[in-house]
């Protein structure tokens, strides 16, 4: 009896999960075909604010379909002026959440996610730091060089230090770019932690109900703080956090 019922719900998270994918595929067409027709026309915050209501697309029809729901905890930690945010990276929900919590932002991520028809058209009226991580050195001046050439103009610069999707409870290599950056410009780092894996599973089609917490930790000042002072208070944070949210 009881693998019929988990037989049952494995099925009705998967026709759930097919659902959601041909609405979510209809919307990347819809704002590819914005982001080359109308997106380059438009001053960027314009640009930005029309691009990104995919995210809220997609977090709608995570909840509506999926019923992936959300809080946050910690919003009065988010500091006036733009900043370096640093999140764990447990899915691709987490690049929805805070392309709407942080406006406007540039995303820091890998070059490929350019070349995907549709999608990557959406991605480039964003100003991503899309870089090329075959060539670690020179990517890592790129982060630096664009990444405090955002800051100065007004973007928040958000950055999954582990580089990829990393399941819940395994433990990747956090990168100090981040820290770097923000030393380098002068500002501090935000924290956020949740546990968006559990409900999107990173490598899998099917998804689960259930309710994502996202913490937002205090600003991590990096005056007189060496990069890696900085870096191993975000990523003790960012780890202990992350650990609380997950089914004991």
């Amino acid at each position: 009896m009881l693998n019929l019922q988990n037989f049952l719900k494995t099925t009705a998270y998967n026709l759930r999960a097919a659902i959601f994918y041909v609405w979510y595929a209809f919307g990347i067409v819809i704002v590819g075909l914005v982001g080359i027709a109308v997106a380059r026309t438009l001053a960027f915050p314009q640009r930005y604010y029309l691009v990104s209501r995919f995210n809220c697309y997609a977090l709608w029809l995570a909840r509506v379909v999926c019923g992936i729901r959300y809080r946050y905890a910690g919003l009065e930690n988010i500091p006036d002026t733009p900043c370096v945010v640093v999140s764990n990276h447990e899915s691709a929900w987490e690049t929805y959440m805070t392309g709407l919590l942080f406006r406007p932002q540039a995303t820091v991520l890998k070059q490929e996610l350019m070349k995907i028809p549709f999608f990557g058209w959406a991605l480039r009226p964003m100003n991503p730091i899309a870089l090329d991580r075959s060539k670690p050195a020179a990517a890592l001046k790129q982060l630096l060089r664009e990444g405090e050439d955002r800051l100065q103009s007004g973007c928040w610069i958000v950055i999954f230090p582990e580089g990829t999707r990393i399941r819940p409870g395994q433990i990747g290599k956090y990168n100090k770019g981040a820290a770097m950056l923000a030393v380098r410009a002068g500002v501090p780092v935000l924290p956020l932690a949740h546990n968006a894996g559990q409900c999107w599973p990173p490598g899998q089609l099917s998804k689960m109900p259930g309710l994502v917490t996202v913490m937002i930790g205090e600003p991590i000042s990096t005056q007189g703080k060496t990069t890696q002072e900085v870096h191993e208070a975000l990523e003790s944070w960012i780890r202990g956090t992350a650990a609380t949210l997950r089914p004991q």
